[in-house]
């Protein structure tokens, strides 16, 4: 039987669903200002110099602390009520955007700097797992491919343009320390509105519905990782996608930081294409144009195709633009790969999300979810920082491009092994039974 479709109208009818929505919304474009804000006063400001270890120690500081502490703060989503906890985690990270902003305008560089962001990033990442954690909450269990696909596409989309919105304030602000400073400071708006319509909910209503926690707090939050871990390992759905989309996402980051150098030091303006941060808006846009057309067909493709050899599709076709589009290093064929390459990717990260809330029990979802964002961290960190000690100052290195497509296709073969991997769930409280019917299962 055709599984019927339903439409975006048809989901924002959901009042509960359309509050969760508003919530990421506004997180999400305070996340793209503040992240795009951040950049331009380390990477684009002419009273600092960034080089590729400056770059790469940057992303270290502001991701990888978090992800020393992510998993264990899965646990907390899986036994505070979801709503208090986005509510807090926003208004506290609205506080530190202040505090960052104040560093900016004051000069600080490296550490001092880079701890109050850090903050302000790693909460981000702990309300999106929470939002994600909650959405099956709202929605059935049959529509959460595109209830998923237009939360995801329409958050992603609202980052985009609060980054254009940076680089606009930032061209009437200033590019110097002050500009920079108040134009990172705007992003408080985001935060304080998403903190004000989560606060709309009912309590308990965005879960956990049960708590499969010890009494004690301590050891609850130290067994995080361990149950993520188990969760995500007895679910060979979740695990073979999560291989997938770590293999993009340490391809992204080789890919990230070869884009960098390039609109820094090496490419100079094609009439209205533009080099320096103006390039990285372009770049944004035209990877959001990916999202949202991956937002778009990413519940059909799977429909059609099953979701396999839709993961199978994406990572062939991020192998192929990398090569064909990365290599010649030119403004035209970088948007034109960011555009593919985040297509292609954002559906494989659809899949994953699925997947982990369809086949995993809402008792250790946060869980999942918060170690599906460490390693997602971890991942991208660990390929700037490698390629940081390679790549030349202007960026221009076809043996990284090569790289990166390799590791796409190490991602498949990765994908193919794990899927293959017919183990029996042991723990049916920590994992549901797979369902044939659904198009993750």
């Amino acid at each position: 039987m055709e599984k019927h479709h339903w439409g975006s109208r048809r989901f924002l009818g959901i009042p509960e669903y359309r509050r969760l929505l508003a919530t990421r919304l506004a997180s999400q474009w305070g996340d793209g200002l503040f992240q795009a804000g951040l950049a331009g006063a380390v990477l684009f400001n002419p009273e600092r110099q960034a080089d590729p270890a400056a770059i790469a120690a940057g992303f270290a500081v502001l991701l990888l602390p978090y992800s020393i502490v992510g998993p264990f703060t899965g646990a907390l989503l899986d036994r505070w009520d979801r709503k208090k906890v986005i509510v807090v985690a926003n208004v506290t990270r609205a506080a530190f955007v202040l505090l960052t902003a104040f560093a900016v305008v004051a000069g600080l560089s490296g550490l001092p700097l880079y701890i109050f962001a850090l903050v302000v990033m790693g909460i981000g990442r702990f309300v999106g797992s929470g939002l994600s954690a909650s959405l099956p909450h709202v929605v059935d269990e049959d529509h959460l491919v595109e209830a998923n696909a237009l939360a995801t596409t329409a958050g992603a989309i609202t980052a985009v343009f609060g980054a254009a919105c940076a680089i606009g304030f930032r061209t009437i602000l200033g590019a110097g320390d002050g500009g920079s400073g108040w134009t990172t400071s705007i992003a408080v708006v985001g935060m304080l509105a998403s903190a004000f319509i989560a606060s709309r909910f009912k309590a308990g209503v965005l879960g956990p519905d049960e708590v499969d926690e010890p009494h004690n707090a301590i050891t609850a939050v130290a067994r995080g990782l361990v149950d993520g871990a188990k969760a995500t390992w007895h679910t060979p759905s979740v695990t073979a996608a999560l291989a997938a989309l770590l293999a993009h996402r340490a391809a992204f980051g080789v890919s990230l930081m070869v884009t960098l150098l390039l609109m820094r030091y090496s490419l100079e303006d094609v009439g209205i294409l533009k080099a320096g941060i103006g390039g990285l808006g372009e770049v944004a846009v035209a990877g959001g144009a990916g999202i949202l057309l991956a937002g778009i067909l990413t519940d059909r493709i799977v429909d059609r195709f099953g979701v396999k050899t839709t993961i199978i599709g994406a990572l062939l076709l991020t192998a192929a633009a990398q090569i064909g589009l990365g290599l010649p290093m030119t403004l035209p064929t970088i948007l034109a790969a960011s555009f593919v390459i985040i297509f292609a990717g954002q559906i494989v990260k659809l899949c994953v999300d699925t997947a982990v809330q369809h086949d995993v029990g809402d008792e250790v979802r946060g869980r999942v979810f918060a170690l599906y964002d460490t390693l997602f961290n971890v991942t991208q960190v660990t390929a700037v920082s490698i390629t940081a000690m390679v790549i030349p100052l202007d960026g221009r290195s076809p043996g990284l491009i090569i790289t990166a497509a390799s590791l796409y296709l190490i991602g498949l073969g990765a994908y193919l092994l794990l899927l293959a991997r017919k183990r029996q769930v042991q723990h049916p409280g920590l994992v549901r039974e797979n369902d044939s019917s659904h198009p993750i299962g």
